[in-house]
C-alpha cells in the first residue's frame, strides 16, 4: 500500500508532466480550479489547485475533502503511483470506476485530452 509521502511525491510528479506537456493536453491541464485527490485506503485528502498547468497541494486531511472542489479525484494510493509511473491507464481506470472523476461538464470536456 502506497503511504501518504509516496502519494504525494506522485502528486508532484504528475503536476511536473502536465507543466511540460504541450499541445492539447498542455491546454486541457491550463485550467484555474480548485482540486482534491481523495485517497481512500489511507483515509486521506489532498487539496489545492490546478493553476497554470501545475498541481499545487495546500493541504493533506484526514478523511474526506472538506470543500467540494471544482475538480474531485478519489482512488486508492496504489492507484494513483501506477497511473504516473505509467503502469495504469487513466481512461481504463476510469471506465472501470478504480478511478473517479467528478467535475462539471465544460471542465470534464476539457480534461478529456488528459485521458
Amino acid at each position: 500500500m502506497a503511504t501518504i509521502k509516496e502519494c504525494r511525491s506522485a502528486l508532484s510528479r504528475l503536476s511536473d508532466n502536465l507543466a511540460q506537456a504541450d499541445g492539447e493536453v498542455r491546454g486541457a491541464a491550463a485550467l484555474d480550479r480548485s482540486l482534491s485527490c481523495r485517497i481512500t485506503d489511507l483515509d486521506v485528502t489532498f487539496t489545492g489547485r490546478l493553476e497554470d498547468g501545475r498541481i499545487h497541494v495546500a493541504d493533506v486531511q484526514d478523511g474526506p475533502p472538506r470543500e467540494k472542489a471544482q475538480i474531485r479525484l478519489t482512488m486508492t494510493g496504489d492507484d494513483l503511483v501506477a497511473m504516473v509511473d505509467g503502469e495504469l491507464n487513466f481512461a481504463r481506470a476510469w471506465a472501470t470506476g478504480r478511478v473517479r472523476l467528478e467535475a462539471g461538464i465544460r471542465d470534464l470536456l476539457r480534461l478529456k485530452a488528459l485521458l
